[in-house]
C-alpha cells in the first residue's frame, strides 16, 4: 500500500497538541484592527481548537502530523 499524501495547505495551517488534538490560528486579526476593541484583538491572538465534528476529516488530510 502506498503512503498517504499530506495536503500541504492543511499542514501549514494546523498543529497537533500533546494529546493529539488539532489546533488552528484564530481569524479576524489581519487588518482593520483600529476599530476592534482591545479585548477582541487580545482574544483573537490565541489559537483555537478544531471542532470535534471536523477533526476526523482534517486528521485524514494530515496523516503524519
Amino acid at each position: 500500500m502506498p503512503k498517504m499524501k499530506t495536503k500541504r495547505a492543511a499542514k501549514k495551517r494546523l498543529k497537533k497538541t500533546g494529546t493529539g488534538k488539532l489546533k488552528r490560528a484564530g481569524a479576524f486579526k489581519q487588518h482593520k484592527l483600529e476599530k476592534k476593541h482591545p479585548k477582541r484583538r487580545r482574544h483573537a491572538r490565541q489559537n483555537k481548537m478544531i471542532a470535534k465534528a471536523d477533526e476526523a476529516v482534517l486528521k485524514a488530510l494530515v496523516p503524519y502530523l
